[in-house]
C-alpha cells in the first residue's frame, strides 16, 4: 500500500510494552487467582490480547469473537455484525473481552449483550485504547491502556483498510 500520508506516532512499541505490564498487575490483582475467560475480538485485538494475556498471572481461557462494524472506512457504521461467536462455555465463568478501542461503544454494547445470553458470572471490558468523545452508549472500560483524542489511529493491531496492523506502534496520519 502507498503511504501519502505523514506519520505522528502517538504511542512508542516501549510505551506500548510497558502500559500492558502495568495492565496485567491490575487486571491479576482484581481477578487474584480466578480463571478467566478471555474473548479477544477479531481481528484488531490479536495482537493486544496476545501481549495482554502473557501479562496475567490468573488462569486464563483464550477464546475469539470476530465482529465487524467499519469495514474499510475511517468511521464505524454503526451497525455491529457478529460474524464468529466463540466456543467456550462461559455459564458461570469470569469473562475478559479484550478489544483494541472502545470509541462509540456500539460494538462492545453489543458483545456484552449477547454474551449476557450465554450467563457468565461476569463481564469486565479490557481495551488498549479508549476514545471517550465518541462514546455513544453508556459503557467504560474496566481496564484501558490510554485514553485518546478523537483522531484516527492505526498500528498496533489496528487497521487503515487492511493494512498496518503489524506496525509495533500506534500512530495518527498527519
Amino acid at each position: 500500500m502507498e503511504q501519502t500520508k505523514k506519520e505522528r506516532v502517538l504511542f512508542s512499541r516501549d510505551e506500548i510494552a510497558e502500559r500492558i505490564k502495568e495492565m496485567g498487575i491490575e487486571i491479576s490483582n482484581y481477578y487474584k487467582n480466578d480463571e478467566i475467560v478471555v474473548i479477544s475480538l477479531l481481528r484488531g485485538s490479536f495482537i493486544f490480547a496476545a501481549d495482554i494475556v502473557r501479562e496475567i498471572k490468573s488462569p486464563v481461557e483464550v477464546d475469539f469473537m470476530t465482529t465487524a462494524s467499519y469495514g474499510d472506512a475511517e468511521e464505524s457504521s454503526g451497525k455491529v455484525d457478529i460474524i464468529q461467536d466463540i466456543r467456550a462455555n462461559i455459564k458461570d465463568r469470569d469473562v475478559l473481552i479484550v478489544d483494541d478501542i472502545i470509541d462509540t461503544g456500539n460494538t462492545l454494547l453489543k458483545v456484552i449483550e449477547h454474551l449476557q445470553n450465554k450467563s457468565p458470572r461476569s463481564i469486565k471490558i479490557c481495551v488498549m485504547l479508549d476514545k471517550p468523545s465518541r462514546r455513544k452508549v453508556d459503557l467504560q472500560p474496566d481496564f484501558a491502556g490510554f485514553v485518546i483524542p478523537d483522531v484516527f489511529i492505526v498500528g498496533y493491531g489496528l487497521n487503515y483498510g487492511n493494512y498496518y496492523r503489524n506496525i509495533p506502534y500506534i500512530f495518527t496520519f498527519e
